[in-house]
């Protein structure tokens, strides 16, 4: 029998929700509650951006035409221009510490598609930590770190990818900020110019898995390993797709327009076959606060949430994702499972290892899946990547480095004198003429 508080309680919900038992959740999930989680439209928005631009008070860095743009469809309908050259990267703080296969496989595959890149020393952390996970900034630092960030872009000429999903949607969410509420920018606009700097905005805020997606078919002509019989269950970032919803791309070939369109179009174009499972909507059980506060309910939310669905539902061989703390939580989770009979052991990769493996690099010095706490090789043996050839390649060359027999292999001329690269015309001219193709 409830008791006397528990039927208040019961009656209060009800009274709030009169329609909670005839409503298709699934259909709110997808239809209503990320379509409208945001009080400005993004058109909205950005017609103020612009009016800003015109007035004098912020600086647009706007996509050129030797940035290639293609153009994408959001959420909410409007374009999204997709920058696929001539690119600055804005690095992740957990991939490059934890995952390190996954900055290095986005930069593999630039050079495979001759992309032009700036991998800038300078940038710092976006500090999503601190603003997720213990809300100890506050808004004019933020944004601070958000423009002086954007302004090393800026000046060099090359366009911000973000990598990072938080800092994709943090940086959407203060961009949006520093656009509607003049009081933040005349905070923010005398601490710029105190270091020769002033309020830059990129014209759109992309983050690299929709680089990717737009650049998927042309990387798929150079796939090597056949993906046909593969089985991908994905799940798609919160950050990326629940902050400034309507910022997301679509596509009405990926599940019919109802979900992002990346990764899952990425892992498509390769040739994958996309499963379906009942908490794709879910979050992975990373979520920032709870990862340092309750990390048991972590582990076991994606475990039970997540790859138990992957798995039962979809069968999946692989589960393909396209953030930091997404990729971390649902690889590193396993073992705790594992150790209370719950052995799945589904490989976990991001999009761009993903992809980067299905084109021929090398697992460990480039994918790096020996950082991995889940099983890739059985994935890799599956469609075909002669596994213990390039271990065996890879021991040998740990080896070599330990002796000083050889030297170790960069993806782009290894860095020089940290005072080099604060001449900034010298250092952009050294990467114009020196970066590989």
């Amino acid at each position: 029998m409830l008791s006397q508080e528990e039927k208040q309680i019961q009656r209060a919900v009800q009274e709030a929700f009169p329609m909670a038992e005839d409503v298709d959740w699934n259909e709110v999930y997808q239809r209503i509650i990320y379509r409208y989680s945001t009080p400005h439209g993004l058109e909205h928005v950005k017609e103020e951006m612009y009016k800003l631009e015109d007035k004098g008070e912020i600086i647009i860095h706007h996509i050129k035409p030797y940035n290639n743009p293609v153009e994408a469809q959001t959420l909410n309908g409007s374009p999204k221009k997709i920058p696929t050259t001539k690119l600055w990267h804005h690095k992740s703080c957990g991939q490059c510490g934890h995952i390190p296969g996954y900055p290095t496989s986005v930069f593999w595959m630039m050079n495979k598609l001759e992309i032009d890149y700036l991998d800038e020393p300078h940038q710092t952390s976006c500090t999503g930590w601190n603003y997720h996970a213990s809300g100890a900034s506050n808004p004019v630092a933020l944004a601070g770190v958000y423009v002086r960030n954007m302004w090393r872009a800026y000046e060099t000429g090359y366009f911000p990818l973000i990598h990072c999903g938080t800092s994709f949607g943090h940086y959407k969410e203060v961009r949006n900020m520093i656009i509607l509420h003049k009081e933040i920018r005349d905070k923010l606009r005398p601490i710029m110019r105190k270091l020769d700097m002033d309020i830059v905005i990129p014209e759109e805020v992309v983050h690299y898995s929709e680089w990717l997606y737009v650049m998927s078919k042309k990387a798929a002509h150079q796939k090597k390993y056949n993906l046909d019989n593969i089985k991908a269950a994905v799940h798609t970032p919160c950050h990326v797709y629940k902050l400034v919803p309507e910022d997301t791309i679509y596509d009405p070939e990926v599940f019919q327009g109802r979900r992002p369109a990346a990764p899952s179009g990425t892992v498509q174009n390769f040739g994958a076959k996309l499963v379906d499972y009942s908490t794709w909507w879910d979050c992975c059980g990373f979520g920032f606060r709870h990862i340092l506060t309750e990390r048991e309910f972590s582990r076991s939310f994606a475990l039970f949430k997540k790859v138990i669905p992957a798995v039962e539902e979809g069968n999946a061989d692989i589960f393909v994702t396209s953030d930091t703390g997404c990729v971390t939580t649902l690889d590193k989770s396993q073992w705790a499972g594992k150790a209370h009979g719950f052995n799945y052991n589904l490989p976990v990769l991001a999009d761009a290892q993903f992809a980067a493996l299905a084109m021929g690099a090398d697992p460990y010095i480039i994918a790096q899946i020996h950082w991995h706490a889940t099983d890739v090789e059985g994935f890799l043996r599956k469609i075909g990547v002669p596994v213990d050839d390039y271990k065996e390649k890879f021991v040998q060359y740990l080896q070599d480095l330990r002796e000083g027999k050889a030297e170790p292999q960069y993806l782009y001329p290894k860095h020089r004198k940290i005072d080099f690269y604060l001449s900034l015309p010298d250092r952009v001219k050294w990467y114009k003429k020196d970066v590989p193709k």
